[in-house]
């Protein structure tokens, strides 16, 4: 699975480009509770079958969220978040948002059976998975989405990449290392992944730089303005 450590460094990676000035720690701090936070249908695992990557990884919460945040700071004569919060934050929530659907439902999407994403309103996991290329032999070709017609009834399908529902999928995690319906006499190994892909390495990696040049690019101007 991918770690919680590297949805945070592709999460940080996000905010220094969305909110340039206000990326401050507060601001990562934010930012970072709100990516870390989905993990968390994996402690509904024993309550709820197929929990983990559904609960926490629909998008039908940011979604929603978005609607309500752009209602009421774009839409209503007098915000309530404004008039609690000054503007900054305002950009804070919505680079949250990104980072939320970005950093951790769409990672997790082109990972093992992907994410439950329209859950409660449908029970259906869908992963990413395939190429776009082109070919001299077959001209440009795509395997994300296979469409179908069948040529004797006309009728049209789109796979988009279903692997199954709540009752089918189990994926595994701390909380519940393996499938509740597998009896095994093997002692429970709970595994903490945090990088076990080169890629996801060097996110993490990428992450960490970031951090560290933003925090020394901010210095500048306030050492320089100190000299005059």
């Amino acid at each position: 699975m991918v770690s919680t450590i590297v949805h945070a460094g592709f999460a940080v990676l996000l905010a220094a480009g969305l909110l340039d000035d206000r990326f401050d720690r507060r601001a990562i701090a934010v930012l970072l509770v709100v990516v870390v936070a989905p993990e968390a249908d994996s402690f509904l695992g024993p309550l709820m079958p197929g929990a983990h990557r559904t609960v926490g990884h629909t998008l039908v919460i940011p979604a929603v969220a978005a609607l309500l945040l752009y209602y009421d700071t774009r839409i209503r004569e007098r915000s309530a978040v404004r008039a609690r919060l000054s503007p900054r934050w305002v950009a804070v929530a919505w680079a949250a948002l990104f980072a939320h659907v970005f950093a951790h439902v769409a990672l997790d999407w082109v990972h093992l059976d992907g994410v439950n994403y329209l859950w409660p309103l449908r029970d259906q996991f869908l992963r990413l998975d395939g190429e776009i290329l082109l070919s001299t032999a077959d001209g440009f070709v795509q395997t994300f989405v296979d469409l179908r017609i069948d040529p004797e009834t006309g009728t049209r399908t789109v796979d988009a990449g279903p692997t199954g529902t709540t009752e089918t999928v189990h994926v595994n995690n701390p909380v519940e290392p393996r499938d509740p319906d597998e009896v095994t006499e093997e002692p429970v190994n709970r595994i903490f992944p945090i990088a076990n892909a080169g890629w996801r390495l060097y996110l993490i990696g990428t992450g960490l730089f970031v951090l560290a040049a933003r925090r020394i690019q901010g210095r500048a101007p306030r050492d320089e303005s100190a000299s005059e």
